[in-house]
């Protein structure tokens, strides 16, 4: 890549210009070619152009070079595409030649004619918005969706390194997770969490890989974000669009596609050393290859990395027991197909071995504990995908199916009273899910989707008790689902600025299973019992909803909306013996408000209210055995309040700072909830049903997060860019009842990461847990030893990383 040095300007409050050129033969400007250019910032998007098109662009200020643009996609001409992504903006153009270009200021623009010649008329896929939510399935532009969404860039997740969901939950205050391993881990938005095992209930979280369905009852796969575009996060419910199992919100991974007839790749590699622990590394890369000219293009993606351990076992004398090995890939083959017609072939592997659990004994310093038999999990996810899309002049069709296989297998150290035992339990998951859907984006006043979908899932949960290395099996269970929909969702502006919007949703639900290894019957009449329990069962559901936005000034969006959401039952195992657990439904109303947009300009600000009306809420306690089961705990509420802000005083400099709060309370509980807390002593209590054992479990009260990014040139073709970040989070409790009560959060996790370098190359050193800090981030480890307080999950301790990245 060539770097041509720019006029002088002021270096103080803005970078210096960075052209960016591919050292290709001279491509004409006006030539059409396939361009796939990335949301984010405007130096980004010019990084892809230079290297797609092979032209030279400088920028001159570094707000400009800084600001937020759109993507874009489609054929077109290199000129064309800046003046799009330009289009709106407080920047211009400026042609010198067939392949260099400037962008200024608007007040800097010296006025040199335009080219008379007309640019060849671009193709581009679907309706180009300024900022578009590409996870309302429609393309809704920012400016008109009703509800709190956050889009995080990908680039910004891998800086300084890969660390997969962890990434997005250092960023986002409204979302948790637990913090049992990577591939174990339930996540929650908006404080609507259910539990902290991994059961039979459908997640809270709905969690997508561009338009699959990641998951449907099994947690988070927790893949790593190599050569990502960005995450979008819609706090929810978001029934009306992505049906069951999105109470919380849903979370899309928007990759980057193949790019057709260009070479590419990047590599990034780092290596780490932790406190008190064993040190780490990381590789990962990723290739674009042209398969068959411009029309079919391959994609590929593979990493690996080793998470050094930092807990040692006492009773067993073995030192940085919680070793992870996480590796994985992912490939896209793409096909032009003609007329519009995309066909995208592709899928995901992952696997993730835990060499023992990561959980700690508080009375032992924090960083040790003392088991008998070695805990540990291997978690696989595999998928595969179709999907086909076509694209007309303000229409769009697309279509999405894929297979999913999902197990995970946990060992827990079960041993009680001197006598070794040990716990085992494996949860195997498989999904097919299709779905359809024709949507016209806003345009004119009036934009809609409508769409259908089916999806069928099977998950078989084997458990087994005894001496480690012989276990016996005890009583498992099967949950099956086939579930159908329609859904539909329209806006109207019925008057200038002011969008509003409904949409329904029918489900029809198909729910079965069984007992695995269960007890003998001793009568028919338990034999007739068990059968009607597990008998073949429908659930129907329709879900409306209805919001409206108004932009009231330029920067300014009002909203409200009601929306709702759902889970189906299923079969839990209690004592030994199987028996249903009823769907949950929640209810919720918002409002809020957004101004002006993060990084373009100087202030931003993110503000929402809402109340959400939980019945039959799902959770998990602890049986008469010591085993994890599922019930329906009663009726509850939780209001909501978040706001998010930015702030940018100086050229290149970004503070930000989010908070959110949760008050969640159990309003109604059921029988198995009261006499859960019977057995919880009166000292352990903060009033009857006033304090903490009837709030809502893994829901912390507040969450808060401040951090900053701060970019300056080095030199003409250098940028140094540092960004760091503190959260907290609340105090929370694990879950309901005596056993799994007890208390967890309370702390502060903090990172800051530099990197010097260009666009193209750059080398970074970041540390984490700068303050080396213990924490609680999850209070079980064992749900055989959970009472007394004494187990914690502590954060990672500080870790000092070096890395290198390279694109070409």
């Amino acid at each position: 890549m060539d770097f041509v040095a720019p006029e002088p300007v002021n270096r103080t409050l803005a970078l210096a210009s960075i052209p960016l050129a591919l050292a290709a033969a001279p491509i004409g400007a006006a030539e059409v070619k396939p361009l796939d250019l990335p949301a984010g910032r405007l130096s980004d998007a010019v990084a892809a152009l230079a290297a797609q098109a092979g032209v030279s662009v400088s920028v001159a200020e570094g707000s400009v070079w800084a600001m937020r643009v759109a993507p874009l996609r489609g054929r077109m001409s290199a000129e064309d595409a800046l003046r799009r992504l330009l289009r709106g903006s407080r920047a211009r153009l400026v042609v010198i030649d067939g392949r260099s270009f400037r962008i200024v200021a608007a007040r800097d623009v010296a006025a040199p004619p335009r080219r008379a010649r007309p640019a060849p008329p671009p193709v581009v896929e679907g309706e180009e918005q300024p900022i578009i939510v590409t996870a309302s399935k429609r393309d809704t532009r920012l400016r008109d969706f009703a509800g709190s969404v956050s889009i995080l860039d990908g680039a910004d997740l891998t800086f300084g390194g890969e660390q997969g969901m962890e990434s997005v939950l250092a960023r986002v205050a409204s979302l948790s997770s637990t913090h049992l391993g990577a591939g174990r881990n339930k996540l929650f938005i908006r404080g609507i969490a259910d539990s902290s095992f991994t059961g039979p209930t459908q997640a809270t979280v709905g969690q997508y890989l561009g338009d699959m369905r990641l998951t449907y009852n099994a947690p988070d796969p927790d893949l790593r974000l190599y050569d990502i575009r960005s995450v979008e996060i819609l706090e929810g419910p978001q029934g009306t669009l992505y049906g069951a199992g999105s109470l919380g919100g849903i979370i899309r991974i928007v990759r980057n596609p193949p790019r057709l007839g260009e070479y590419g790749g990047a590599l990034s590699a780092g290596v780490s050393a932790t406190a008190h622990g064993d040190p780490s590394g990381d590789l990962g890369g990723m290739l674009n290859l042209p398969v068959a000219g411009d029309r079919v293009a391959l994609r590929a993606v593979a990493y690996g990395l080793r998470e050094g351990g930092y807990i040692d076992d006492v009773w067993r004398g073995k030192k940085d027991i919680n070793r992870t090995r996480i590796a994985g890939g992912r490939a896209t083959l793409r096909i032009d197909a003609g007329d519009g017609w995309t066909v995208d072939v592709g899928g995901v592997y992952q696997d993730n071995h835990g060499r023992d659990s990561q959980y700690a004994d508080r009375s032992l310093g924090g960083l040790k504990r003392s088991s008998r038999t070695p805990g540990g999990f291997d978690a696989d996810y595999a998928l595969g995908e179709l999907v086909v899309a076509k694209a007309w002049d303000g229409l769009s069709f697309l279509s999405s199916t894929g297979l999913v296989r999902q197990d995970l297998d946990e060992r827990y150290d079960a041993s009680m009273d001197g006598v070794e035992r040990q716990f085992s339990q494996r949860n195997r998951t498989r999904m097919f899910a299709t779905e359809n859907r024709l949507w016209r984006p806003a345009r004119d006043g009036f934009g809609w989707v409508i769409g259908a979908s089916y999806t069928h899932n099977r998950t078989d949960l084997d458990r087994s008790l005894g001496p480690a290395g012989a276990p016996a099996a005890v009583t498992g269970v099967s949950n099956r689902i086939r579930e159908t929909t329609v859904y539909g969702e329209a806006s109207v502006e019925p008057v200038r600025a002011l969008t509003v919007t409904g949409g329904l949703r029918y489900t029809w639900s198909k729910l079965g299973g069984g007992a695995d290894d269960p007890l003998p019957a001793f009568s028919a009449v338990v034999e007739a019992a068990r059968a009607a329990i597990v008998a073949t069962r429908n659930e129907k559901r329709l879900l409306p909803s209805a919001s409206v936005s108004a932009a009231l000034l330029p920067r300014l969006t009002v909203y409200a909306r009601y929306q709702q959401g759902f889970r189906p039952g299923g079969l839990a195992i209690e004592g030994g013996f199987v028996r249903r657990f009823r769907n949950d439904h929640v209810a919720t109303m918002e409002t809020g408000l957004r101004y002006g947009v993060r990084g373009d300009d100087p202030f931003d600000l993110s503000l929402s209210l809402s109340y959400t009306d939980w019945q039959d809420i799902q959770a998990d306690f602890i049986d008469s055995g010591g085993l994890p089961s599922t019930d329906n705990i009663g009726d509850g509420r939780i209001y909501s309040v978040s706001a998010a802000m930015g702030w940018a005083p100086l050229s290149g400099l970004i503070f930000d700072a989010a908070t959110t709060y949760n008050n969640s309370r159990v309003t109604d509980p059921s029988t198995s909830l009261l006499i859960a807390l019977a057995a919880v002593p009166v000292s352990d209590k903060t009033g009857a049903f006033t304090g903490g054992q009837s709030r809502i479990p893994n829901v912390a009260r507040f969450t808060s997060r401040v951090g900053f990014d701060y970019r300056r040139p080095v030199s003409d073709a250098l940028e140094l860019r540092v960004n760091g970040w503190v959260r907290y989070i609340g105090k929370s409790r694990l879950g309901i009842g005596p056993i799994l009560g007890d208390l967890q959060g309370d702390y502060l996790d903090t990172a800051l990461t530099a990197r010097v370098g260009r666009p193209d190359f750059g080398v970074s050193l970041g540390v984490t847990n700068l303050t080396d800090a213990i924490g609680n981030r999850f209070a079980l480890g064992t749900p055989f030893q959970a009472a007394g307080g004494r187990q914690i999950t502590p954060l990672r301790p500080r870790t000092i990383r070096i890395g290198l990245d390279k694109s070409f």
